[in-house]
């Protein structure tokens, strides 16, 4: 099982309580799908992508383009002994090899191929980073904050951070972002919402989400709804799941965007599926009034009890689906408990 190295910082995430909808004389909510409320809160860092996690943004594939990197492609495949020592002889060859240092720092950092060892990590990642590699520099910044593979130091941590960011490392931007946000100073603010943005072009999900946040709230950036929108999209393109949910709540309002109903139950339904509280309580709300969707109160049911399980009840959802009869009521309990099963 891959590790990463984990502290608790300031992000910015979609608050997992149903905001209560007023509900006009027809009995339904005058918003079926409600905002949900954003505040800070401490969270562990995000597993964002390493250096050399297939397919990261920014990953050095060898010391030449048109040269092979046989000990990167062989960490690709999971072949993780064949990467160290294909990295080492390259080493071995050339004692500059910042990519390979680095690759090396990474397989002691995660202990695959070798045995798990942060101390050695942070020496590889030290050589490596003497050369100027970025991803080094940035993974020193996360070990010294951390206090991994020797003392904690989250003043060398950010030094760290800030070295790897203005070198272009789209994690490092995050990651610094993070810290930044959670001083509560303007400049701070106003420079995290950069850092978020440049980790945001460098299609980092997490980003691409915080960033919205910021211009839906004028927060750091004007406020733009647009670009809100815009950005939940790519997050949600990226497979970041609080943007999946925020994109499609923009969506189904028509808030910085052409409203699409049937297009937003979309999004719903794919975050549902993938376990979101908050995207199972909307999309119960959909099924239990047919927009976007067919009305199906047994959907409805089944949704509002996955999300009711996690402790995201709703109290008009309740109100509405008591006149189930014992039979469809069993039908979307057993809805429930199977897609509870699959998640």
């Amino acid at each position: 099982m891959r590790t990463r190295p984990s502290l608790a910082l300031l992000a910015l995430l979609g608050a997992m309580s149903a905001a209560s909808a007023e509900t006009p004389g027809d009995g339904v909510p005058k918003d079926v799908v409600p905002a949900t409320p954003r505040t800070i809160k401490v969270a562990p860092l995000k597993d964002l992508p390493t250096p050399y996690t297939p397919g990261a943004i920014g990953a050095v594939p060898g010391p030449s383009s048109k040269t092979p990197d046989v000990a990167f492609g062989a960490y690709q495949r999971g072949q993780y002994a064949t990467a160290f020592r294909e990295a080492t002889k390259r080493i071995e060859a050339d004692p500059k090899d910042a990519a390979g240092m680095t690759l090396v720092g990474e397989l002691y950092n995660q202990g695959l191929g070798v045995r798990q060892d942060p101390v050695k990590a942070a020496e590889w990642y030290r050589l490596a980073a003497a050369q100027g590699d970025a991803h080094a520099m940035a993974a020193l910044g996360l070990m010294a904050i951390d206090g991994r593979g020797g003392p904690k130091d989250p003043k060398a941590g950010r030094a760290w951070l800030e070295q790897a960011a203005a070198k272009g490392d789209v994690t490092a931007s995050y990651n610094l972002g993070l810290l930044l946000l959670g001083t509560g100073a303007p400049a701070d603010l106003a420079r995290a919402a950069s850092l978020f943005e440049k980790a945001a072009q460098g299609e980092i999900g997490a980003a691409q989400h915080n960033i919205g946040v910021l211009y839906l709230q004028g927060r750091g950036v004007p406020k733009d709804a647009s670009k809100a929108a815009d950005w939940f999209r790519r997050a949600a393109d990226n497979g970041d799941l609080a943007g999946e949910v925020e994109f499609a709540i923009l969506l189904f309002n028509g808030t910085g965007l052409p409203k699409d109903e049937v297009r937003a139950a979309r999004y719903f339904t794919h975050a549902a599926s993938r376990g979101n509280a908050i995207a199972q309580n909307r999309l119960s709300r959909l099924f239990a009034v047919g927009r976007g969707v067919q009305k199906n109160l047994v959907e409805a049911a089944a949704w509002n009890l996955a999300a009711s399980a996690q402790g995201l009840t709703d109290a008009w959802l309740d109100q509405t689906l008591t006149g189930l009869s014992a039979e469809e009521r069993s039908r979307a309990e057993k809805l429930a408990a199977d897609r509870a099963g699959g998640n």
